[in-house]
C-alpha cells in the first residue's frame, strides 16, 4: 500500500509499505477520507507538540473514515463493506484511568499520528472493532471523517455541562471552534456567540448558526454586551483567553479547548470572586455514537467545514493549505486518489 511519511520537518515522502494484518478483534480499514488537523501541520513544521517528538519515520493523520475489507480473528462487530468512521486512539484498558472509565487519560493510549504510533495519511489501518463506528449512507466519507474533530466538540460541551438555556462563548472559529459551536447549540444552547479575525469563518460561523460573532480586530470582547455562562476556548493564543474568561458570568465554567503555550496568564481574581469552574480537556471518551446522531441528524453539518480534497501524494499540500489561504477551513486527503 502506499503511505504518507513524515522523515523529518517540512518533509514528507510517498513510500510502499505492506499492507497491514488485523490482528485479534481487530479490523483492516480501506481509508477513504482523513481530515488534517492542527496538530498535523504542527508535526509536519516543528517535529515536535510537547514531549511528543518525532523520533522516527511517522505517518501522520487521526481523522479517519473509511470501509471495512477484513476482520482478524474474533472479529465480529462489523461486515465486509461497512462504512465507519474511525476513534483513533486505543487505551490498554486495564490502568486506573481505563477502569474509571476516562480512557481518554490512559498513559498508554496508542493515538494515531502521535509518536511513534502510525496515522492514516495511507491506504489502510488496522483498528480494533470497537473503535471502527458503522455510519449511515446519509453521512459522506469526509463528514464521517469529521466526526472526530466534532467528538472534541462534544466532549468540551459535556465537561461545560451545556444545556437548554445556556449561554455560550466560543473563542476560535477554526474547525473545533465551529463545531464546538455547532455542538453548543445541538446541546441545547440559546446563545452562541463565536470570536476570531479571521472574517471568511466568521461568516461560515453565522451560516452555520451562530446567534452572534465578533471580529476581534474590530470590537473588544469586554464591550460586546455578551455575559455567556460557558466559555469554550479553542484559540489557545494567551490574550485571547484572558480576555475571554473575564467576560464569563458568575458561577460559569471555562473549558480550556485549544493548545497553545505551555501556561497562559489567568485573571485569578475574576476568578475566585465569580467562583468560575476552570478545566482543561484532552480528547474525549464514548463520544462517537452521540457524534455520528447529531451528524446524521443534521443538527451539525460536516460538509460544510471541508474547503478542500487533496490525494495522498498532495498531503503536503494539504498540511500547507491553511497557511496559505485564508478562506481554507478544512483540508481533507483522499488516500486512495
Amino acid at each position: 500500500m502506499r503511505a504518507a511519511v513524515l522523515h523529518g520537518v517540512g518533509e514528507i515522502q510517498l513510500e510502499e509499505r505492506p499492507r497491514p494484518e488485523p490482528g485479534h478483534r481487530e479490523v483492516l480499514v480501506r481509508v477513504d477520507s482523513v481530515g488534517t488537523c492542527g496538530s498535523d501541520v504542527h508535526y509536519y513544521e516543528h517535529g515536535r507538540i510537547g514531549d511528543f517528538v518525532v523520533e522516527s519515520p511517522l505517518v501522520l493523520g487521526h481523522e479517519p473514515s473509511g470501509t471495512v475489507v477484513a476482520g482478524g480473528a474474533g472479529a465480529t462487530r462489523h461486515r465486509r463493506g461497512q462504512r465507519v468512521s474511525l476513534e483513533p486512539g486505543v487505551p490498554d484498558f486495564t490502568c486506573p484511568q481505563c477502569l474509571a472509565g476516562r480512557y481518554n487519560l490512559c498513559p498508554r493510549m496508542r493515538f494515531f499520528g502521535t509518536p511513534p504510533i502510525d496515522g492514516a495519511f495511507s491506504e489502510y489501518v488496522v483498528v480494533r472493532e470497537e473503535f471502527a463506528y458503522a455510519v449511515p449512507d446519509s453521512l459522506s466519507d469526509d463528514a464521517a471523517a469529521l466526526i472526530e474533530p466534532l467528538s472534541v466538540g462534544v466532549w468540551a460541551c459535556a465537561k461545560a455541562r451545556v444545556g437548554p438555556g445556556t449561554r455560550v462563548l466560543v473563542t476560535g472559529a477554526g474547525p473545533v471552534g465551529l463545531l464546538c459551536m455547532q455542538a453548543a447549540l445541538a446541546f441545547g444552547a440559546v446563545e452562541v456567540m463565536i470570536t476570531d479575525v479571521n472574517p471568511v469563518r466568521l461568516r461560515l460561523a453565522r451560516e452555520l448558526g451562530a446567534s452572534a460573532t465578533l471580529d476581534v480586530r474590530d470590537g473588544r470582547l469586554s464591550e460586546a454586551g455578551f455575559d455567556p455562562d460557558v466559555l469554550l476556548e479553542c484559540s489557545g493564543h494567551p490574550a485571547a483567553i484572558g480576555e475571554a474568561v473575564r467576560a464569563v458570568a458568575r458561577a460559569g465554567r471555562v473549558v480550556l479547548v485549544g493548545m497553545g503555550g505551555e501556561e497562559i496568564p489567568l485573571p485569578l481574581a475574576h476568578v475566585q470572586t465569580r467562583e468560575l469552574e476552570v478545566t482543561g480537556t484532552f480528547r474525549y471518551a464514548n463520544t462517537w455514537p452521540r457524534a455520528i446522531a447529531l451528524a446524521a441528524s443534521g443538527r451539525v453539518q460536516l460538509d460544510a467545514l471541508v474547503t478542500g480534497h487533496y490525494g495522498l501524494a498532495e498531503v503536503e499540500q494539504a498540511l500547507k493549505a491553511g497557511g496559505r489561504d485564508p478562506e481554507v477551513v478544512k483540508a481533507v486527503v483522499r488516500p486512495q486518489e
